[in-house]
């Protein structure tokens, strides 16, 4: 437990507004790719299974940028600052969003399309790798300490708010096109908003203040000068017990949630437009769900509710995918519905919980050693591992399993960890 993160002061309201803000700027500009992935399969390798497939392996591919912009751009922010790392992120992400929306497609220059496009994806998994991390470190330090849990998990909510607002727009834009204006043109307009928002938000950061945590370090001549070698040499625990929490929060999310409507329109159960609003009604769970079990675990602790969580991980998803695979909508929405429920918790009481972990000397260089690079494995690898194996087995069980057996694998690791939960805030 490292009690020195964090001010009774806290940030302006308005500094941890921009944060949260920011956050769901980041999420509607990388789970927009994955809402969509069936109709850039189309527009960028020339559509068919095979096409789909090579669309989520880029998003694979894509997402194992993410550990090296966290450790690149967390070694800058241990090193300089929260806010400054978070303008840098920011900018790259604008740039990658607004880039994307003018690229040229697959019946414009053949296999290139598909090329500048995961170029492009690329650099939006370096830029947010530091991002979201940056954001729940900056809400960890500028929050109470009886309130981190809850504070913290506003960046899991905002991410999922952004998430609900790629799912509108892309619903929105597939609902309201035939298929010909939509691999013509129309594809560009959710990445269009993207851009826009991401240039708000990266004007909005530059009112933001520093960290009360980094500036303290500041004043007493604490800030490390090679934080990615510290936290290898004095937290090497913390980042094995990061990487295992965020491993549960990376598969229950991206399987449980995100791959949700890829599944349902490969099953045959729902079309893209019907898959995308049920993917809406998902989004609103959790919205819901995660910061109730932020302030869950500033009251009874992290550790219980993770280990509740994860039970229900190992026990629910198996079933549930197997109920939406049953065809009827109703069912598919109770098991979306249900899984939505699991991943928003764990993602709430995973995000404090793994930066608690590390002092505000390295967080960054922590998370993103620990936690950032399990999502790269369990978040961007799971839906084309998922999509893979349901296609070959035939299996509407597979992704469910997939869940259950990181889940399974992680408890241990929960039962072992300590408390981080700060003393004051049991009191």
């Amino acid at each position: 437990m490292h009690e020195g993160a964090g001010t009774d002061a806290g940030l302006s309201r308005g500094s941890m507004a921009v944060a949260v803000v920011s956050t769901v700027v980041e999420w509607y500009d990388f789970t927009l790719y994955l809402y969509l992935s069936t109709v850039l399969a189309r527009v960028f390798f020339g559509g068919g299974g095979a096409a789909l497939a090579t669309t989520l392996g880029g998003f694979a591919v894509a997402y194992l940028m993410r550990p090296l912009g966290a450790a690149v751009l967390g070694h800058y922010g241990d090193r300089h600052g929260r806010r400054p790392v978070m303008l840098v992120s920011m900018t790259l992400m604008t740039a990658a969003m607004l880039a994307t929306a003018f690229l040229p497609t697959y019946g414009q220059v053949g296999a290139a399309a598909g090329w500048l496009l995961l170029l492009l994806r690329c650099v939006m998994g370096f830029s947010v790798g530091a991002e979201y991390t940056g954001v729940v470190a900056y809400l960890l330090e500028g929050a109470r300490a009886h309130q981190r849990g809850l504070v913290t998990s506003f960046a899991a909510m905002a991410s999922e708010v952004g998430a609900l607002l790629a799912a509108g727009v892309s619903a929105l834009t597939v609902s309201t096109m035939d298929t010909a204006e939509l691999d013509a043109w129309g594809w560009r307009i959710p990445f269009l908003v993207g851009a826009a928002l991401a240039g708000g938000v990266l004007l909005a950061r530059s009112t933001m203040q520093e960290s009360p945590d980094f500036e303290q370090q500041r004043a007493s001549g604490t800030v490390p000068r090679n934080p990615l070698r510290d936290v290898l040499v004095l937290h090497r625990g913390g980042v094995a017990r990061g990487f295992a929490i965020s491993a549960l929060g990376s598969i229950t999310y991206y399987v449980g949630i995100i791959y949700v409507p890829t599944f349902l329109t490969g099953a045959g159960t729902m079309g893209e437009a019907q898959a995308l609003r049920l993917s809406t009604a998902a989004a609103l769970v959790v919205i819901l769900v995660t910061p109730m079990v932020g302030a869950l675990s500033d009251r009874v602790g992290r550790k219980p509710v993770l280990l509740l969580l994860c039970g229900c991980a190992a026990l629910l998803p198996g079933t549930m995918f197997a109920l939406m695979a049953g065809g009827s909508p109703g069912h598919a929405l109770a098991g979306a519905l249900v899984l939505a429920a699991v991943g928003g918790g764990v993602s709430a009481v995973g995000a404090v919980a793994t930066a608690e972990l590390f002092p505000g000397e390295g967080r960054l260089s922590g998370l993103a050693l620990g936690a950032t690079a399990a999502t790269a494995l369990f978040g961007g690898l799971t839906p084309y591992l998922a999509q893979l194996l349901t296609e070959q087995t035939g299996s509407p069980y597979v992704p469910g399993a997939m869940i259950a057996v990181v889940a399974l694998s992680v408890l241990p690791v929960l039962l072992a960890v300590p408390e981080t939960r700060p003393r004051q805030a049991a009191n």
